[in-house]
């Protein structure tokens, strides 16, 4: 590429590599050039396949787990080649993890309960990490609290509520938290909404109970009659939260009912919740690509939105020292 930056180096381990490009675009670059080994017994390898001393490394791996690697093998992938790098004298080296796995479960709701949120951070600092950049994390205090080294934490309302705008039109709109603890962040969504479109949006949040793996919660708080819907929330695992939420929308006379997130998992059976007719779009970044909608007719239904411009915008601004609050999304450093 013209121009291009050489003091920088982006690798995208396998799985990421979509998602990868579109960081480096933005920052003028070339994906660097890597190898990824397995062997028979299961182990791995992973190296550069260029020089990266004296540079500043971003790998970008998202850690979600899919029909090849789950999770953990993602995770020590990520730790090993950061490793590598840092072994091959990058000048410094940052981890970036739009979908950072373990982040849900960051504090101790039972007796003698892991708070694993803070064993990752461990791991990702021992290996010589200076920074972690992530993408809408699903506590953004435990997740600071949990690392040492340098976080930037990012969020993906700008993109989001670009792709929302052309299917909103003129209704008015409620954004829902479906649950209490997500009213901050629907609330922070619903500021963005109303300053973008220059009018007022309603906030309204469920009631939601979990106990032994079962939820429980009818009530919908906030004024829906003739008004469109917008869900909101971090991510969308198996969906039965947003369905939940979606049909006590419709109930209360929503004339539209949007279902938004940063992450789509759509694990168990959330390709028959998304296919749900009491949603009229379900919006996602590709944080996680939806793999496991593919062939399916909640496919049709789902919007997927770019997160690399984001991220790459981000931290073409941290490369250049300019303030990461103005790089179009909300972001936290």
């Amino acid at each position: 590429m013209a121009a291009e930056n050489r003091g920088v180096a982006v690798f995208a381990l396998a799985g990421s590599r979509d998602l990868g490009a579109g960081i480096a675009r933005v920052l003028n670059v070339d994906l660097a050039e890597h190898e990824e080994r397995s062997f028979e017994d299961g182990e791995h390898k992973a190296r550069p396949l260029e020089s990266v001393r004296g540079r500043d490394v971003y790998v970008v791996h998202s850690l979600y787990g899919d029909a090849t690697q789950s999770a953990n093998d993602k995770l020590c992938r990520l730790l090993f080649f950061c490793g590598a790098v840092r072994d091959a004298g990058a000048r410094s080296v940052t981890a970036v993890a739009p979908y950072l796995c373990y982040a849900r479960k960051d504090r101790k709701t039972k007796a003698f309960d892991p708070v694993t949120t803070r064993y990752v951070a461990g791991m990702i600092e021992a290996v010589g990490v200076d920074a972690i950049v992530t993408l809408e994390v699903h506590n953004l205090a435990a997740f600071q609290n949990a690392f040492r080294c340098r976080t930037v934490h990012l969020d993906a309302r700008g993109p989001l509520i670009d792709a929302l705008l052309p299917r909103l039109g003129e209704a008015p709109v409620t954004v829902i938290s479906p649950d209490a603890g997500g009213t901050k962040r629907a609330e922070a969504f619903r500021e963005a909404l109303a300053t973008r479109t220059g009018r007022a949006a309603g906030s309204a949040f469920m009631e939601k109970y979990r106990s032994e793996g079962v939820v429980s919660g009818e009530t919908l708080v906030g004024e829906l009659d003739g008004r469109a819907a917008v869900i909101l929330d971090d991510l969308i695992a198996s969906g039965g939260t947003m369905r939940r939420t979606a049909a006590k929308a419709r109930e209360q006379g929503a004339c539209a009912v949007y279902a938004v997130a940063t992450h789509g998992l759509f694990v168990e059976h959330a390709a028959a919740v998304v296919a749900d007719p009491a949603f009229d779009a379900v919006l996602v970044t590709d944080s996680v690509p939806a793999f496991r909608l593919a062939g399916t007719p909640a496919e049709q239904r789902v919007q997927v939105v770019p997160a690399g411009p984001t991220i790459g915008e981000a931290l073409r601004r941290w490369q250049a020292g300019e303030p990461l609050e103005t790089a179009g999304a909300g972001t936290s450093a």
